[in-house]
């Protein structure tokens, strides 16, 4: 594997500074291009662009990459700005998407109707039928990207075009430090009181893939670094077994533990 300029959009918040360590650490020339809003650390020598990465600007083709990555391609508009920009300036592209876009998970939401699919989904699973997950779950004066996001539109625009092999990778639900939305917070903060763990019926009830945030970036990183990968799409995460309230269960196990 020789030396590659990475190019990285995003990469501040929760994955992202995972990612751009280890292709630091395996000796890639790494430039990060942010809004600034998270100053998170990051290995000397990576360098720092700032602006905003849903709408590149024409600057970043110069830097030639042979990999860019978008972290945070969230609707159909930011993946057409994305291609625009770096059609013919970078060799390949990675592109983070969601297990969202599965069926399934329609379903699980009660956005789609119909029996669960049989677990595990591969990467040919079907998809939803239905748009815009979430434009109902924001509030009106809610992020913009909010209403628009849909992943499988971002998919669909990618796969539409071939002047940028383009890898997609799928992410669970992610976990771990840097967390901003801290999935288990509230179960968190009532281990560390010493208290019953109490989890919302809907909750307790929810089987859902997660992976923890050092993991899935070890997966995306394998995903900028392998060539093969161009043009293909990948879902990542840990195989389904129990429900969330044989989770907490365990979670609360360990934080009585450590607190003893």
């Amino acid at each position: 594997m020789w030396n590659m300029r990475i190019l990285v959009l995003g990469g501040t918040g929760l994955t992202g500074p995972f990612l751009v360590r280890r292709l630091h650490q395996l000796g890639h020339e790494v430039t990060v291009f942010h809004r600034g809003e998270h100053e998170t650390e990051l290995p000397v020598g990576v360098r720092r662009l700032r602006g905003n990465p849903a709408q590149p600007p024409e600057e970043l083709r110069r830097l030639a990459p042979d990999v860019v990555v978008h972290m945070w391609a969230m609707t159909e508009a930011v993946a057409q700005s994305f291609l625009a920009c770096f059609r013919g300036a970078a060799s390949r592209a990675v592109v983070m998407s969601s297990c969202d876009v599965y069926r399934a998970y329609g379903r699980l939401q009660r956005i789609e109707s119909g029996a669960p699919d049989a677990i595990p989904i591969a990467e040919d699973g079907p998809l939803r039928e239905s748009r815009y997950p979430y434009s109902k779950m924001g509030r009106d004066d809610g992020p913009a990207w909010m209403r628009q996001y849909d992943k499988i539109l971002v998919e669909q625009a990618l796969a539409a075009q071939s002047d940028l092999p383009v890898t997609i990778l799928r992410y669970p639900a992610v976990y771990g430090p840097g967390d901003g939305y801290h999935r288990f917070r509230a179960w968190l903060q009532q281990m560390d009181a010493g208290s019953e763990v109490r989890v919302q019926d809907t909750y307790a009830r929810w089987r859902w893939t997660h992976g923890y945030v050092e993991n899935v970036a070890g997966a995306a990183v394998l995903a900028v670094t392998n060539g093969r990968a161009a043009g293909r799409i990948y879902t990542w995460g840990k195989r389904i077994r129990h429900p969330w309230r044989s989770a907490s269960r365990s979670w609360a196990g360990r934080s009585a533990g450590r607190a003893a």
